[in-house]
């Protein structure tokens, strides 16, 4: 790992330990263009970790240091997300620039570097996230491309795998808007964003299917309704 200091960061409120780790896309032409901006003293943004194409890891903010990467953002009830989180910069694109897959290398960076940030601070499975998941209405990045599945499987954030009873519920929960955004805000999204754009973004992350040509990621469907009770679930058996 390289050490590269970006000159965006401050003191974290409290100086309380990190317990989310949030996940983007750079969304720029090129890993140079994106570096430079990242440690651009005007620019006022950073990340603690840029992860290359070619798998390379480079530490931009020191852990105990707020970095500048979340913005506007809330995650279970919290509106400073950047003070209680680590942010890791993938190098892609976006949907901007010509969005794309994420290299396996890429990808084993950061399986690992999560891994190891988990173990660290003892980060809940349930906050492992992307930017959109913390700011939906904004955001889509690291976006549908990326393998939240995969991840999961690693130990790496929640995946969810619904049983017979959660479709059997889910057929009620799915004619119920006020009950599907009511779990939403229970999983950790924000109750003032647009509803169809935190559903947009709970689908980014958790159904990336609804993102095919037919799919259309703002409508919610049974399959919707199963994933996010087994979501709910896992996550109350995460925190006993």
């Amino acid at each position: 790992m390289i050490k590269i200091t970006s000159p965006s960061f401050d003191k974290r409120l409290n100086d309380d330990s990190p317990d989310v780790i949030v996940l983007h896309y750079t969304g720029m032409g090129s890993a140079l263009e994106s570096l430079e901006v990242l440690c651009d003293p005007f620019a006022k943004v950073s990340a603690h970790y840029f992860i290359d194409e070619d798998g390379s890891v480079l530490n931009l903010v020191k852990e105990d240091k707020r970095a500048w990467h979340s913005g506007i953002s809330f995650w279970k009830g919290d509106t400073d997300v950047n003070s209680r989180s680590i942010g890791i910069e993938l190098v892609n694109p976006g949907h901007e620039f010509g969005y794309r897959n994420f290299t396996e290398v890429q990808m084993k960076a950061v399986i690992s570097l999560c891994q190891d940030l988990i173990k660290k601070y003892k980060i809940p499975s349930d906050n492992i996230l992307g930017h959109s998941d913390v700011a939906p209405e904004r955001k889509t990045d690291p976006g549908e491309l990326f393998d939240w599945e995969r991840l999961g499987q690693e130990g790496v954030g929640l995946w969810p795998e619904p049983t017979m009873e959660d479709f059997e519920a889910a057929e009620d929960l799915v004619k119920n808007e006020y009950n599907f955004q009511h779990l939403l805000t229970e999983y950790g999204y924000n109750p003032l964003a647009a509803y169809v754009d935190v559903v947009t973004a709970f689908h980014r992350h958790f159904y990336p299917e609804k993102f095919g040509e037919d799919g259309k990621p703002g409508e919610v469907d049974e399959t919707s309704a199963a994933r996010l009770l087994a979501l709910v679930r896992a996550a109350h058996k995460d925190e006993t």
